[in-house]
């Protein structure tokens, strides 16, 4: 999995390519703490380069906005595209998060 950030105003724009999954989702929370001790809260996660995200991909995913939600901040997801975005919808977390379909439309809310 890979990591591409940018800061567009005040979100943290995150990218993430590849799988997330019970190999790489430690790494999602790790790379969290570390955005969050950098004094990012509010957060978009890009995943419109991820090829798979499984059932660990999504605790990771739900864990690290509860960390930004406890730190006054949120999480938005963006760019879900075929599998992800089918599994993310069945899962539920589609009516959990604000999901939107570019990282602009994040940010401009």
């Amino acid at each position: 999995m890979e990591f591409k950030n940018d800061k567009m105003g005040d979100y943290y724009v995150v990218s993430i390519a590849g799988r997330l999954d019970a190999m790489t989702s430690g790494e999602l929370e790790k790379q969290c703490d570390i955005w969050l001790s950098q004094g990012e809260h509010d957060i978009v996660l890009d995943m419109g380069n991820l090829e798979y995200i499984s059932s660990a991909g999504l605790r990771s995913i739900l864990s690290s906005a509860k960390k930004l939600k406890k730190k006054g901040g949120d999480l938005y997801l963006c760019g879900l595209e075929g599998l992800v975005a089918e599994v993310l919808k069945m899962s539920g977390f589609a009516a959990i998060f604000q999901i939107f379909e570019t990282r602009e439309q994040a940010i401009n809310g």
